[in-house]
């Protein structure tokens, strides 16, 4: 995406509006879970003032460009490298017990699919790494080289709902038996050749699927949510309130069910009086998810597949409550 368009934040007026009941009060702290390009932080530091924000990201290039966005606000932002689910640790580290805010954009960014070498996107060719943070872990080239045949149709199912995923894998494990696997135009090549017509027809490009499976994969993206979405709830103070944006299904569902547990009370059945701590302790501030709108899209093409959830944090856990 050329200029700037590359980094509009995605929903970032509902957003704002969502957290801003949380921010206005004095010594307010939020944290931007996912800092990418700045744009979210950037946005929260100019309309909350009196706000100290909290922001972290894996991948050290993110860190270092948003770091010189943020520049101008000085020690009201604190810049983190971390995954998302290390956030109780930072937060100790930082000796912050409880925060008014959390944002969590998901997925890739704008910045880490408009870098060629990253290996992101399957429209251009590139190295296939994949890493947001790319000094730890494997890369996708060598998940593809070195997987079970098993292993790669696991999660390719799982992590990219690839229906094909027995017909690509078995293209995948030939290929790699004459010349392992290491730029991404070859796999989308691969994946074009393996499909039937059919397949070809819908759902955009035929690589898309297996790319966000390889890079979930990668980057352990899943088992990172699923610990994040419940720490950062935890680590609300009441009145508190945590926005996510997820971009695919996956994501979504987690976020939905830990948002549902939350605003949901555990009391067993049949109680005349249920005590406080079997009270919800979150009020859902969406019905559903909430979609971005058609204007938005039209500016901004990576927002199309947004889904905005928000939560409320009404009390504190009490007792031996689940």
């Amino acid at each position: 995406m050329a200029g700037n368009a590359r980094h509009v934040p995605v929903m970032l007026q509902r957003c704002l509006d969502m957290l801003a009941p949380a921010l206005t009060g004095p010594g307010a702290v939020v944290v931007d879970c996912t800092l990418g390009a700045g744009g979210h932080s950037e946005a929260l530091l100019k309309t909350f003032p009196g706000v100290r924000l909290v922001a972290l990201d894996r991948d050290p290039t993110a860190l270092k460009l948003a770091g010189e966005r943020l520049a101008p606000f000085g020690e009201r932002a604190t810049l983190v490298q971390a995954v998302y689910h290390e956030l109780p640790e930072v937060l100790e580290r930082l000796g912050i017990p409880k925060v008014q805010g959390v944002l969590f954009d998901l997925g890739v960014s704008s910045m880490q699919l408009d870098e060629a070498d990253r290996g992101f996107a399957y429209a251009q060719d590139a190295p296939l790494d994949m890493r947001m943070d790319q000094t730890t872990g494997i890369s996708a080239a060598e998940v593809l080289n070195t997987y079970p045949p098993g292993e790669l149709v696991r999660i390719l199912r799982a992590y990219g709902e690839e229906k094909q995923a027995k017909r690509i894998v078995s293209a995948v494990v030939r290929e790699r038996e004459k010349e392992p696997f290491s730029n991404s135009a070859r796999l989308v090549e691969l994946i074009r050749d393996a499909l039937p017509q059919a397949a070809k027809r819908t759902g955009g490009n035929p690589a898309k699927r297996t790319f966000q499976a390889l890079r979930i994969e990668v980057n352990a993206e899943l088992a990172s949510v699923e610990a994040a979405i419940p720490a950062a709830v935890a680590a609300l103070a009441v009145g508190g309130r945590i926005a996510v944006l997820s971009y695919q299904s996956l994501e979504d569902r987690i976020v939905k069910g830990v948002f549902a547990a939350g605003a949901a009370s555990t009391a067993p059945p049949g109680l005349p009086v249920v005590p406080e701590r079997y009270q919800p302790r979150l009020k859902l501030l969406t019905r559903g998810a909430e979609l971005p709108t058609e204007e938005e899209i039209a500016e901004n093409r990576r927002a199309a597949p947004a889904r905005l959830r928000g939560a409320e944090r009404i009390r504190e856990d009490v007792g031996d409550a689940p």
